[in-house]
């Protein structure tokens, strides 16, 4: 595997170095950590002659950066691990994206930046960027071990995606895994429906509930046969109620340290953007995320046959 860690210094990048020297990556796997400079608006007018950067001070901050990013090197190769690093310069979503894109990267991991009660809660400006642009599966670091995994599949083709990783990539190959399948249809009440419509509507919704139930512990249930065909230690769920709440609680409830989903992105320029349930899950949930759209995995896969 290849994999690109974004280390900005922060609490969360760090989080994300002990998470990512936890896992047992694949023989032969490549950790590629990178730290981006963006570009520093220099004050300028009357009482600040000159226009750019003192060289010193641009100095001073490039040796910083290497320094602190040559440590996190030396902490992940100390595990026998093949690691390289490097300091780019840009706006650092951007940076990170290129990178991966020209490394080849199958998986990139970067820290969420919230602190704080409610704050923690929220995703960093950069890690959202990161997660909305990258053409691979990205792992928001919010823990720092992998003891548990709540994976949650609708069917989708992102879904799809997200299985065949859980599948085949080592790290995942000792931990538990808790497939959630979850109910999600409009309630009559928020329709508008007449009130002499009530009684029928009522009817058909619990008729469609039922179904949807029916389906829903289905795709649960052959996802779990798939993965426990293949080594996986596996149980399942169905839950009714909206999608995102209803993970985030299974989550919590379990006390996973990372939640598995696929973004549910759509062809053309919309590809890039989260559907609901992943953004809100991605916001609101205290463990890791890993975010895998369609078509994303091929390299996995490809790995994962010759392991």
């Amino acid at each position: 595997m290849r994999i690109v860690l974004a280390f900005d210094g922060s609490a969360g990048a760090t989080d994300a170095v002990a998470l990512v020297e936890a896992l047992a990556w694949a023989d032969e796997s490549v950790l590629r950590v990178i730290s981006v400079i963006e570009p520093t608006l220099p004050m300028t007018g009357p009482w600040y002659p000159g226009a750019g950067l003192a060289p010193e001070v641009d100095q001073a901050i490039t040796a910083y950066t290497r320094e602190t990013l040559d440590r996190v090197t030396g902490r992940l190769r100390s595990s026998g691990r093949s690691v390289e690093g490097e300091v780019l310069r840009g706006r650092a979503a951007t940076a990170i994206v290129d990178d991966a894109r020209d490394f080849g990267a199958d998986l990139i991991v970067v820290g969420s930046r919230g602190h704080g009660t409610i704050a923690s809660l929220l995703l960093g400006s950069v890690s959202s960027e990161v997660v909305d642009q990258a053409s691979c599966p990205v792992l928001v670091a919010r823990t720092t071990k992998l003891a548990g995994i709540v994976f949650a599949t609708d069917g989708s083709p992102s879904a799809e995606k997200a299985e065949l990783i859980l599948a085949a990539w080592p790290i995942f190959a000792e931990v538990p895994i808790r497939v959630v399948s979850v109910v999600d249809i409009v309630r009559p009440w928020m329709t508008g429906i007449a009130p002499t419509m009530y009684g029928q509507v009522l009817d058909a919704y619990a008729v469609d509930s039922d179904e949807a139930k029916v389906e829903h512990q289905r795709i649960a249930d052959e996802s779990a046969t798939r993965l426990r065909n293949g080594g996986r230690m596996v149980d399942t769920e169905v839950r009714s109620g909206d999608a995102a709440a209803e993970i985030i609680t299974v989550v919590d409830e379990q006390h996973a340290d990372l939640v598995v989903l696929g973004s549910r992105g759509h062809t053309g320029v919309t590809r890039l953007v989260l559907g609901s349930v992943a953004r809100n899950v991605l916001s609101g949930s205290r463990s890791s995320v890993l975010i895998v759209r369609a078509g994303t995995n091929e390299t996995a896969s490809a790995h994962a046959g010759a392991n």
